[in-house]
C-alpha cells in the first residue's frame, strides 16, 4: 500500500475547518494554514447563521474541540503559503509563518491586553470600536491565546505587555519562520471579504457614519460585539427603531460585481428580524431589485414579509446622504410598484455588500487558473488540488459545509496516490 501522505488546508474558517476535521478523522494527517491570528473566518463574525439562526460559535466550538483531540491535525496561524510545486501525491509547499510574539504558555489572563497603550482599530468589529495592540477577538477564540499586533506594538522600547505577563508567555524578539511541507494534496479554502463600500459613491462611499455594511450589522447585533448586542447607531448610540436595508450594494451591476452574491437577501431578512425583536415598535424597510431566498429558505421570507413591521420595496437607490444636523440617513429611492420616486429618512441605512473571493485580490501561488471575478476555476485544477466553498462561487454556510465534506474524500484519495 502506497504511504499515506499529508493534506494541506489552506484556510482555517468553516469551509477549511470542516475539511480538515473530516480528513484528519477518516485517519489522514492534516495541515491547516491560516493567515488570521485565530480560526473561525467569517463566520465567527457573525450573530446568527443559517438554517437554524442560532450563534456560529455552537458549531465552532464544536470543531475548535475535534482539532484539539485530533494528533493528526496541525496548524500553523498567522501564515501564508508561498510556494506550491509538484504533482498529485506529491507536492511541496513553503508556508510562511510570521511572529505572533505570544507562546504556549499564554492562558488568557488578559493582563497584556490592560497593560498595553496603544489602541487599534478593531478588525475584528470592522472597525466600530477600538481595541488594544495585544488582544483576543473574543472569549471563544481559538487558539486560545492572545496575539501582539506587530504593525502597531512598539516592541521593545515599550515592552509593557511583556512586563505583565507573569508566565513568560510573550516576546517580542520573534521572527518569521519558514516551514517546508510534503503533502499529498491540497485543499484551497481561503474564503471571501466584504466588497469595498469606498467603491459605492452614490451609497455613501463609506463616508456617511450611520451607514453600515451587513457584516457591521452582524457585530452590532453579537452580544460579544462592540455593544454587547444592542444595535446603536454608531455616531451617537441611539437605539435604531427606523432601519433600511440596501440590497445588491456592489453586486449584480457590471461596475463592480457582475454575479449575484447569494446570502444577501437571506442576511437582511435575518438582520430585520434582529431589529424587530429588539425593538418591536421598530420599522424596516428592504429595498431590493428581486428577493432571491433558494430552496427552503423561501418560508423565512414569507415570515419576515407577513410582519407589519417590515416592509418591502422594489427598486434600486439612488442617492444617500446625510443630514448633518441630526445625523439621519436621507435616502432618495425608485418605488417601482407604486411608479414613482420617493425620499425616506432612517436612523441608519445597512448596505447588503456583495461576496469578493480572497483570491480576487491575494492570489494562491502554484499552477491556478481564475475567472475575471477572481474566482478558482475548479474544473481547471490539477489532480490533488480542490476549491471549496466561497472560491468557487458565492454560497452559504451550509452549502460550504457540504462541498468541504465531499473533498475531504478526494482529498484523502490524492494523499493516497503516488
Amino acid at each position: 500500500m502506497a504511504e499515506k501522505k499529508k493534506v494541506l488546508v489552506i484556510g482555517g474558517g468553516f469551509s477549511g475547518l470542516t475539511a480538515a476535521v473530516e480528513t484528519a478523522e477518516a485517519g489522514s494527517e492534516v495541515i491547516i494554514v491560516e493567515k488570521a491570528p485565530f480560526f473561525g473566518g467569517r463566520v465567527t463574525q457573525l450573530n446568527k447563521y443559517f438554517p437554524k439562526l442560532c450563534p456560529p460559535n455552537c458549531g465552532l466550538e464544536i470543531n475548535f474541540r475535534r482539532i484539539k483531540t485530533n494528533g493528526d491535525i496541525t496548524f500553523y496561524t498567522l501564515a501564508e503559503v508561498e510556494s506550491i510545486s509538484g504533482q498529485e501525491g506529491n507536492y511541496d509547499v513553503t508556508i510562511k509563518v510570521n511572529p505572533r510574539f505570544v507562546n504556549d504558555k499564554c492562558v488568557g489572563c488578559n493582563a497584556c491586553n490592560e497593560a498595553c497603550p496603544v489602541e487599534i482599530p478593531n478588525e475584528f468589529n470592522f472597525g466600530l470600536d477600538k481595541t488594544k495592540a495585544a488582544y483576543i477577538t473574543h472569549n471563544q477564540a481559538f487558539p486560545f491565546k492572545y496575539v501582539i499586533d506587530g504593525k502597531h506594538c512598539k516592541g521593545t522600547s515599550c515592552a509593557k505587555c511583556a512586563e505583565a505577563c507573569k508566565y513568560d508567555a510573550i516576546h517580542l524578539d520573534m521572527k518569521p519562520e519558514t516551514v517546508k511541507v510534503n503533502v499529498g494534496s491540497v485543499v484551497l479554502a481561503s474564503g471571501w471579504e466584504p466588497y469595498d463600500v469606498t467603491k459605492l459613491d452614490i451609497l455613501g462611499g463609506g463616508k456617511i457614519k450611520n451607514v453600515i455594511t451587513n457584516m457591521q450589522m452582524e457585530r452590532l447585533a453579537a452580544p460579544n460585539g462592540p455593544t454587547a448586542g444592542k444595535i446603536l447607531r454608531p455616531s451617537d448610540g441611539k437605539e435604531v427603531k427606523n432601519i433600511a436595508f440596501v440590497q445588491c450594494a456592489g453586486s449584480r451591476d457590471e461596475n463592480h460585481l457582475p454575479y449575484c452574491s447569494y446570502i444577501c437577501c437571506m442576511a437582511s431578512l435575518k438582520q430585520a428580524t434582529y431589529l424587530r425583536e429588539q425593538y418591536p415598535d421598530s420599522k424596516a424597510r428592504i429595498f431590493y431589485i428581486d428577493i432571491r431566498t433558494p430552496g427552503r429558505y423561501e418560508q423565512f421570507y414569507w415570515k419576515v414579509k407577513d410582519d407589519p413591521g417590515v416592509t418591502l420595496t422594489k427598486g434600486k437607490v439612488a442617492k444617500i446622504t446625510e443630514d448633518a444636523a441630526t445625523g439621519d440617513v436621507i435616502m432618495v429611492a425608485e418605488d417601482v410598484l407604486a411608479g414613482k420616486k420617493i425620499t425616506e429618512t432612517f436612523d441608519m441605512v445597512v448596505l447588503a455588500t456583495g461576496m469578493v473571493p480572497s483570491t480576487r485580490a491575494s492570489k494562491i501561488p502554484g499552477d491556478i487558473s481564475y475567472t475575471n471575478e477572481g474566482f478558482v476555476q475548479a474544473a481547471s485544477l490539477k489532480k490533488g488540488i480542490y476549491a471549496v466553498g466561497t472560491l468557487k462561487s458565492p454560497v452559504d454556510v451550509a452549502k460550504s459545509v457540504q462541498d468541504a465534506t465531499g473533498v475531504a474524500i478526494k482529498s484523502i484519495q490524492s494523499s493516497r496516490r503516488s
